[in-house]
């Protein structure tokens, strides 16, 4: 396997990228398609994954089969069917429903850093993760997740928190995920050895601005 590159992104041969902005380090697996998307450092999209629309924070992990803004149908017209907003496809003369697809858009999903998105998992519109959570394989996803939470099921429900949210709070002053690449790598034997509240404690020490009180 080709080594990631800070400058161009590891895409597939056979993934489909359209109207990106993709970070560096950045890599998409085999058969994903990826449209009008935002990916942060250091994040990956593994096989067969569909994703439109989305802001995806940095060091985030998305297995395969993913779907991520799985975009609705008018439930409120009389028929659901996309003939009605993909006209040209249908009638000569016809046009596209710009403002429909619009309406799609404006539910965009948001997606935080260092989030794991399970196998199968899907997100529907508007739904915004935070920071640090997990999303179970299979699990559908209609309603917010908060950061540090660990969710699953039809549709996804808390299954426990990841951690509390005094040390979510103090993750997210940390802000790890913006780190120089070289200070991840000094960093690398903690990250692989620290428990979490014992790692922040360790660079919280390092950095006393970081020992502020939490509200």
């Amino acid at each position: 396997m080709p080594k990631l590159n800070e400058h161009k992104p590891l895409i597939h041969a056979t993934a489909d990228v359209e109207r990106c902005t993709l970070g560096r380090f950045v890599e998409i697996e085999a058969r994903s398609r990826v449209s009008e998307t935002a990916l942060g450092d250091y994040s990956y999209v593994m096989q067969d994954c569909s994703i439109w629309c989305v802001a995806i924070g940095k060091f985030a992990n998305i297995a395969a089969a993913v779907r991520i803004n799985a975009t609705n149908h008018p439930t409120w017209r009389a028929t659901l069917h996309h003939f009605t907003y993909r006209a040209g496809d249908y009638f000569e003369g016809a046009g596209d429903e710009e403002e429909f697809f619009e309406w799609r858009r404006s539910h965009q999903v948001t997606i935080g850093h260092d989030v794991w998105i399970g196998h199968g998992a899907t997100i529907l519109p508007g739904v915004t993760i935070g920071n640090g959570a997990v999303i179970g394989a299979g699990a559908v996803v209609s309603s917010d997740v908060a950061p540090y939470t660990i969710v699953g099921g039809v549709p996804a429900r808390l299954i426990r928190e990841r951690f509390t949210r005094r040390l979510g709070q103090r993750m997210d002053r940390l802000a790890w995920w913006d780190w120089e690449h070289d200070k991840l790598f000094s960093a690398l034997n903690d990250f692989r050895s620290f428990a979490a509240e014992d790692f922040v404690d360790r660079y919280e020490a390092m950095t006393p601005i970081l020992h502020q009180t939490d509200t």
